[in-house]
């Protein structure tokens, strides 16, 4: 659904990723993972539409698109929940879920029940202010709120950073449920280990703005990836 090939990407004379390949396909996670600083944020803000990229091609649908900005890709129906959450302290939860309605036809312009039923807290606490709420109900809210979007293609930064471990559960579960309703693809950035490894389907290992391990579940090992990563944040 989602899929870029040979992707560059500069932040003025800074070469912050180095033609890397990534899908994302219904039905399915892709983890991407690495330590802080390897590309993993400005990846998302690249595919998300936030940021130009330098070279490389993108295609959505089969579609090869051009320059194209982050209200575009929300229209064609890529949400994004971006690390630290960036929800609007000052509006209630309604409000701030109501957000989302901005890339939506005026008759889809609600907030469907699933919603509710997947974050209760969401409907308990609708008329609270977004600042009021925990970190992870403020995650929760974040999720719903790129949810409210209908998206085909959902991109999470880091969902679990510092949730406490039953909202890290519930958010596994919710992730899990869409994945297996099979029509969404979902790009997950993470760095807690068992999560994504639990998770995902596809993965995707940045080192300095580079792949060095990629493939489908299936063909790697866990013992392999952990290494990795591990091996990585200990020469760090």
């Amino acid at each position: 659904m989602l899929e870029a090939n040979d992707l560059t990407l500069h932040y003025g004379g800074s070469q912050i990723l180095h033609g890397i390949d990534i899908a994302a396909r219904p039905g399915r996670v892709t983890c991407v993972m690495g330590n802080n600083g390897v590309g993993k944020t400005s990846l998302m803000n690249l595919l998300a539409g936030r940021h130009p990229r330098s070279g490389g091609r993108i295609a959505f649908d089969g579609r090869e698109l051009g320059r194209v900005s982050a209200q575009q890709m929300a229209r064609m129906g890529v949400g994004y929940v971006p690390q630290g959450r960036a929800i609007f302290p000052m509006l209630t939860v309604r409000e701030n879920m109501e957000t989302g309605f901005a890339c939506l036809p005026r008759a889809e312009r609600r907030i469907p029940d699933e919603i509710f039923d997947s974050f209760p807290v969401l409907a308990e606490m609708a008329h609270r202010r977004g600042g009021d709420l925990s970190g992870g109900q403020q995650q929760q809210l974040a999720i719903a709120r790129a949810l409210i979007t209908r998206p085909r293609v959902l991109l999470l930064d880091e969902p679990t950073e510092g949730i406490q471990p039953n909202i890290i559960a519930q958010i596994g579960r919710v992730i899990a449920a869409l994945r297996d309703r099979g029509d969404m693809a979902i790009l997950l950035v993470e760095q807690f280990f068992d999560f994504a490894w639990d998770l995902g389907d596809d993965f995707l290992v940045l080192e300095r703005g580079r792949a060095v391990m990629q493939g489908p579940k299936a063909d790697l090992r866990r013992e392999d990836l952990h290494a990795r990563l591990a091996g990585h944040a200990d020469a760090a």
